[in-house]
């Protein structure tokens, strides 16, 4: 054993030290999503996880559902084998980037203007990072967490996660014997109210879905003749319904939870009765925030015909509907209702919404690792308005939270940063994530 691994001699690098580049590196394998097999796969990304894991002495795994599609998994022995473990959790893919979008590549991993540019940068390549430089940090210098600690880099969570923890939920539950908590991406994110307190939105529930494709069957015929069954316009009119419908508010218990919070912190009531004005007091995260007030349902495709003579027997319509925790039966009630007779609608992907309570001892460790290097921090909780690989790990049991901490600068409009053009992460945002997380390990 060296002299690093017993802890008797510093190690020269530091997580700290590490993190940019691991988080560039990361960047710069192209792990793009496509909805399908399409892409390049996670693989290499894997590969590059299981060896920065395996430098350190951990014997990670991986593990292909399909060809390209690979999920990387280690278990680090804590100090107390017979506690509850925790599962750290990432996922490796990304969402297509078109470079000519782009002020820096996408994929070049490029630093600017004090930030870490490309595409995976906020989701989620700066989580597996800051992962990725606090384990090897502890490992070198011989320090074990409290309780056993599952790592999981996970595939096509863009996607749904069929791929990757959906798959390894499913064909490979032993990998998480004894994990009863978990974090994962989009929270622990800053925003800052005033000079005198910066809140630290932790996601403790987030919407369920249902990717949607809707399907109308009319009349085929000739363009120039009269066509009273055109399946092009029945659809049209349905999926104009539906994008224009104004949802209506329903206040679930971590979204009151999270606008008394932020009434405390601005010193005035958020009325969520009052949409415009109450996101108009939340600055950049007003629209993450907003899309937790309602269920929604948002067009996203269309698809018919194929010659511009030709009238269609059928069209077809892709809708990314998200509901509330508690609400689902209202939402289908609802789309229905919307949609009308003739069209008929079909899940794509269907997953259950997620709601757990802002409480306990994980909760205590993220506020406690927070305050220490932020004075001026307090953890609350929030909704996620889209969904996480958190769906698949609470089939077995796992108590789910989004907990990947940044310190952001006030200007940063980080919730245009998921799927946007530009994305990027400060660099000292990465070294704050570095720190927070390997005092949050040691209280948790």
């Amino acid at each position: 054993m060296s002299e690093s691994s017993r802890g008797e001699k510093a190690p020269s690098v530091s997580g700290e030290d590490e993190v940019v580049d691991l988080c560039r590196d990361l960047i710069r394998i192209d792990t793009s999503n496509y909805g399908d097999h399409s892409g390049p796969g996670e693989r290499k990304a894997a590969e590059y996880v299981a060896e920065k894991l395996a430098e350190v002495g951990l014997e990670p795994k991986i593990f292909e559902s399909h060809q390209g599609r690979a999920s990387t998994v280690a278990r680090i022995e804590g100090e107390d084998p017979s506690k509850p473990a925790l599962l750290i959790h990432g996922h490796t893919d990304v969402v297509p980037a078109n470079a000519q979008d782009w002020t820096h590549h996408p994929f070049s991993g490029e630093i600017a203007d004090g930030c870490v540019w490309g595409r995976g940068a906020v989701d989620m390549k700066d989580m597996d990072a800051m992962t990725l430089a606090v384990v090897r940090d502890r490992l070198r210098s011989g320090r074990k967490p409290p309780r056993d600690i599952v790592l999981a880099f996970l595939a096509d969570e863009e996607a749904g996660g069929t791929y990757g923890a959906r798959y390894l939920v499913d064909q490979h539950p032993d990998l998480f014997e004894g994990v009863t908590e978990a974090i994962g991406e989009v929270g622990g994110f800053s925003f800052t109210v005033n000079e005198n307190l910066r809140l630290y939105l932790v996601e403790t529930a987030q919407k369920g879905m249902h990717w949607m494709r809707l399907t109308v069957d009319g009349t085929a015929g000739h363009g120039s003749m009269t066509n009273t069954d055109n399946a092009i316009t029945e659809l049209c009119e349905a999926v104009g319904r539906l994008g224009r419908h104004n949802w209506p508010i329903r206040v679930t218990k971590t979204v009151r939870s999270f606008l008394d919070e932020l009434s405390d912190a601005l010193g005035t009531e958020l009325d969520p009765e009052n949409m415009d004005e109450t996101l108009a007091k939340l600055g950049g995260i007003a629209k993450m925030v907003g899309a937790t007030l309602k269920n929604s349902a948002a067009p996203t495709m269309l698809g018919a015909g194929y010659k511009v003579n030709v009238i269609p027997g059928q069209a077809t319509a892709h809708v990314d509907g998200r509901f509330l925790p508690g609400y689902e039966q209202e939402f289908l009630a609802d789309l229905d209702r919307l949609l009308g007779p003739r069209v008929q609608r079909e899940d794509v992907h269907a997953d259950k919404a997620l709601e757990t309570d802002f409480d306990g001892k994980l909760v205590d460790a993220m506020q406690s690792a927070l305050k220490a290097e932020d004075p001026i921090a307090r953890a609350v909780p929030y909704m996620l308005s889209g969904g996480t690989d958190a769906k698949s790990f609470d089939d077995l049991g796992i108590r789910c939270f989004g907990f990947a901490p940044l310190q952001l600068p006030p200007e940063l409009d980080f919730a245009g940063m998921f799927h946007g053009v530009d994305e990027r992460v400060p660099v000292d945002g990465l070294k704050f994530g570095v720190r927070v997380l390997d005092r949050f390990i040691d209280a948790s």
